[in-house]
């Protein structure tokens, strides 16, 4: 972990739907009260991105040069896992929680993958959680984009070093 960077530029290779199986086997495993499961992975590629572009695109009301750089957006990696909370109703477990742990999935998921030797970053925008994002990932009810882990190979010597370091005594605090 001390040495995970985002990788903002990747190559064209990327993991298949076994590989993300497998880790999503190991992701999977976060805090998760009432062991709801409350998340789901949709892998984007090839034309699934173009999708997703265009639809961000109209969620942001743009056309011509902007809607197009907006649109091309998702064409920055291979492999575009959207992140998806799976909320519903429940007597113990409030609907935040349930995201807090789809979240740690993707977080988890993104070390998994960095790990493995991929080139990662968790991506969001204005338009994550917007309708006509939600229906191009053929989201239903209860569903709720967290955002994507673009996903591709890692550029010859570009692998990035330990990211800068962390004022852990600024964040931390003790209570007796």
């Amino acid at each position: 972990m001390l040495t995970r960077r985002s990788a903002p530029k990747v190559t064209d290779a990327a993991p298949d739907d076994d590989e993300i199986r497998a880790l999503l086997e190991a992701a999977g495993r976060v805090a998760d009260h009432g062991a709801l499961r409350p998340w789901r992975v949709i892998a984007l590629r090839g034309d699934a991105r173009d999708r997703v572009g265009a639809a961000l695109a109209a969620a942001a009301g743009l056309d011509g040069e902007p809607g197009a750089r907006l649109a091309a957006k998702p064409l920055r990696a291979p492999l575009l896992l959207a992140m998806v909370a799976v909320t519903a109703p429940h007597h113990k477990v409030a609907a935040w929680e349930q995201e807090i742990a789809a979240a740690g999935v993707a977080h988890q998921l993104s070390l998994l993958l960095d790990d493995a030797g991929w080139g990662v970053m968790w991506r969001t925008g204005p338009h994550t959680r917007h309708p006509l994002v939600a229906e191009a990932h053929h989201l239903a009810n209860g569903e709720r984009l967290l955002g994507w882990l673009y996903v591709g190979g890692v550029p010859d010597g570009i692998r990035p070093g330990r990211s800068p370091e962390i004022d852990a005594d600024s964040a931390f605090s003790s209570l007796e």
